[in-house]
């Protein structure tokens, strides 16, 4: 048998490098792990051999199960009818406005959870003691929440790191005032029912929500939003928590499914405070 002889490392060899048939022989398999014979002896700038673990492979057939619901993002205002998260876009780079025919519960519902998503709610509202208590519990930390009288309504300074939403409850009639819609500024105006001046704000605004109106009101609702019959006829029966949300010609029904918390805070859904 011949004795495997071992040669001196030539000039430029590093020190330590597998050189002669007497040093450990690596071996790159075909999941490009390099192994070799000698267990817990170091490799040149790669050091020990670490576990092994199998590949995290999927089939093209499972690819699907890697699906996330991901869509727009924005405030979590409830479920549509698919059973898919409704989501409001509050804070965006261009002025956005809002009127929602509804209660004041829905729309606090909405100001909180626009609080979770980390921007500011100035509320002008002449009901300041129906705000105090959500003011109070979303400005543990900072001021989140700020309540203002009706017109008086300070500049806000908006901005993509610091997005606000402009909550209107002022009536039916509510005045022209300060907190008007601006690049990362949304307004939402609260409507109690339908007034002189509704045609007015549901013709400047991009998003119209309602909720349980009488049927005289569903029926002049009806015109200006061009609804069809079903939507009408369905109007007048809407559960508390339930808001047809309409934008040019989509239209598609919200329930709120308010959490506990909210709950607790906020009161049992109602449509009239």
């Amino acid at each position: 048998m011949t004795t495997p002889t071992t040669r001196s490392p030539g000039p430029g060899t590093p020190p330590g490098s597998a050189v002669g048939a007497g040093l450990v022989a690596g071996v790159v398999s075909g999941a490009g792990v390099v192994s070799g014979a000698g267990t817990g002896r170091s490799r040149f700038g790669l050091g020990l051999l670490g576990p092994r673990r199998g590949r995290h492979e999927l089939a093209p057939e499972e690819f699907e199960a890697l699906e996330l619901p991901v869509g727009d993002d924005g405030v979590v205002i409830g479920t549509d009818p698919q059973e898919a998260p409704a989501v409001l876009g509050v804070a965006r780079p261009t002025p956005f406005e809002a009127v929602l025919i509804g209660g004041a519960w829905t729309a606090q519902v909405i100001a909180l959870r626009t609080v979770g998503t980390g921007a500011r709610v100035a509320v002008e509202s002449g009901r300041r003691a129906l705000w105090t208590t959500l003011a109070q519990a979303a400005n543990s930390g900072q001021q989140c929440v700020t309540l203002h009288d009706v017109g008086r309504v300070p500049p806000q300074g908006p901005s993509v790191h610091a997005p606000v939403l402009v909550v209107r409850d002022c009536g039916a009639r509510p005045p022209r005032g300060r907190g008007m819609t601006a690049p990362w500024q949304s307004v939402l105006t609260l409507l109690p029912y339908l007034g002189p001046d509704a045609p007015r704000l549901l013709g400047n605004a991009d998003l119209v929500g309602v909720q349980r109106v009488s049927p005289e009101e569903a029926q002049q609702l009806g015109r200006l939003l061009r609804l069809p019959q079903a939507d009408v006829e369905a109007l007048p029966a809407l559960p508390e928590t339930v808001t047809l949300w309409c934008a040019g010609r989509s239209r598609t029904y919200v329930d709120v499914r308010a959490t506990d918390a909210e709950t607790r805070l906020l009161g049992a859904p109602r449509r009239m405070d």
